[in-house]
C-alpha cells in the first residue's frame, strides 16, 4: 500500500508501508547503526519518535525474543530505503512485516534515507507523519500538530508499574571451546555481589543482562518511587537508567535523585546521565539532531583513551551549568558535548551513550567494573 512520509517544515516522501496501516505521527530522527534494528526498536528510549535508518536494507534477518530490549517496540514508526523479502537467520521467529503487524506499527521502504537523513541534519530533527490514509496536505498538517518532543513526558509511559527483580536471562552467549573448559554456547553468571535498585525510566533489557553479569542483583521501581522508599531498601548502590523524552520536563525525577546524592553510590546511563545533571543543579538543552548510532566518538579525558560508543540521545548537557564540584571526564569528539562527569566528592558519576551497546561496541563495557569498585570504596 502506498505511504507518504511528511515533516512539518513541509517536505514529504513517497514509499509502500509495511505492518500496519492508518496514521502515526512522532520526531523524526536518523540512526546510523549498521545493524540492530531490533534492539532499535524495541528500546523505550525511542518513545514518541519515528526512526529513519540509514543502512539501506532492513529486515534481512528477521526477528527474535532473544535480541529484545523490551516487551514491545516503542518506535512511532520505522523508515527504510529497502525491506528484505526474506529473514535469513536460523534465530528468526518472525519477519520485520510480521512483528510490526502484530504490534500494530507502520513502517515505510522505499525513502530516499540519504536525502532524508542530510535534510534532518541541515533542518534539525523535527515532528513528522507517516501516513497511508491522508493527503501530503494532511499528513504535513498532522505532523505540525503533533506533540513536539521538547517538553514532553515520555518516561510515565514507559515506567514499569510496579517494583520487580530482574530475573531474566541474563548469560553472555559464547562458543564452546573444550580447549578452555567452555562446553555450552553461554557464559554462567557469577555470584551475586551487590543489590542495588535501578530506576526504570525505560530501561534496556541489555543493561540488565550486563549489571548480572558484573554480580548485581537489581531490584526494579517505577520513575516516581520516593528517595526515601528507595533507601529504605538499604541498597548498594543506586542505578538511573536510559529513557525517552525531554530531561528537563522531569521535575517530580530530578527532586528524588537529588535527595540520594551522598546516601548511595550513584550511577547513570543516558536519560539517567541527564537527570544527574539537574539534580547537581545543572540543566540540559536539545541537540539539533542527536546522536544515535553505533559510531561515536568519545574521549575519556582521565587518560587519553578513546572509545567508539553506542549512542541514542537527543538532549545534552550544558557544560556551562554544571557546579564547580563537578568534574566533566568524557567529551563526544564530533561536537565537544558532555558524554560523562563525576562529582568531586560524592560517589556518583555517569555517562550519556550505552556502554552496554545492544547494538554497537561494547569499548565501554567497563563503567559496570566502576560501578562495583565505586560500591567498594564507599563501603
Amino acid at each position: 500500500m502506498k505511504a507518504i512520509l511528511a515533516l512539518e517544515d513541509g517536505r514529504t516522501f513517497e514509499g509502500e508501508a509495511f505492518g500496519h496501516t492508518g496514521t502515526t505521527t512522532g520526531e523524526a530522527c536518523f540512526n546510523t547503526s549498521m545493524t540492530g534494528y531490533q534492539e532499535i526498536i524495541t528500546d523505550p528510549s525511542y518513545r514518541g519518535q519515528i526512526v529513519t535508518m540509514t543502512y539501506p536494507l532492513i529486515g534481512n534477518y528477521g526477528v527474535n525474543p532473544e535480541d529484545a530490549e523490551s516487551s514491545q517496540p516503542h518506535v512511532r514508526g520505522l523508515v527504510i530505503g529497502e525491506l528484505s523479502p526474506v529473514s535469513s537467520n536460523w534465530r528468526a521467529h518472525q519477519t520485520l512485516p510480521e512483528y510490526f503487524s502484530e504490534h500494530q506499527i507502520i513502517g515505510i521502504e522505499g525513502i530516499d534515507t540519504r536525502a532524508l537523513t542530510k535534510h534532518l541534519r541541515s533542518a534539525g530533527a523535527m515532528r513528522s507523519c507517516i501516513s497511508t490514509e491522508l493527503s501530503k496536505e494532511e499528513a504535513i498538517k498532522a505532523a505540525q500538530k503533533s506533540a513536539p518532543m521538547a517538553g514532553s513526558d515520555f518516561v510515565k509511559e514507559v515506567s514499569t508499574p510496579e517494583s520487580y527483580v530482574w530475573e531474566g536471562e541474563s548469560r553472555e552467549w559464547t562458543i564452546p571451546n573444550p580447549s578452555t573448559g567452555q562446553e555450552g554456547t553461554y557464559i554462567e553468571l557469577p555470584e551475586i555481589k551487590y543489590n542495588i535498585v535501578a530506576y526504570d525510566f525505560g530501561i534496556k533489557w541489555d543493561i540488565l543482562r550486563h549489571l548480572r553479569q558484573g554480580g548485581f542483583n537489581v531490584t526494579l521501581v517505577n520513575s516516581r518511587t520516593p528517595a526515601e522508599e528507595v533507601l529504605a531498601m538499604n541498597p548498594d548502590g543506586v542505578f538511573l537508567s536510559n529513557g525517552p523524552g525531554d530531561p528537563a520536563a522531569l521535575d517530580y525525577i530530578h527532586t528524588e535523585v537529588k535527595k540520594l546524592l551522598g546516601k548511595t553510590p550513584i550511577f547513570g546511563i543516558c536519560l539517567g546521565h541527564q537527570i544527574l545533571t539537574h539534580a547537581f543543579g545543572g540543566s540540559t538543552y536539545k541537540l539539533k539532531f542527536g546522536h544515535r548510532g553505533g559510531n561515536q566518538p568519545v574521549k575519556d579525558l582521565r587518560n587519553g583513551k578513546v572509545s567508539i560508543t553506542a549512542q541514542n540521545h537527543g538532549f545534552a548537557t550544558d557544560v556551562d551549568s554544571l557546579p564547580d564540584i563537578i568534574e566533566v571526564t568524557h567529551i563526544n569528539l564530533n561536537d565537544n558535548t558532555v558524554e560523562g562527569f563525576r562529582h568531586k566528592e560524592l560517589p556518583a558519576f555517569s555517562v550519556q551513550y550505552h556502554p552496554e551497546a545492544a547494538p554497537g561496541p561494547n569499548d565501554a563495557t567497563y563503567f559496570f567494573a566502576e560501578f562495583a569498585e565505586l560500591i567498594e570504596q564507599s563501603r
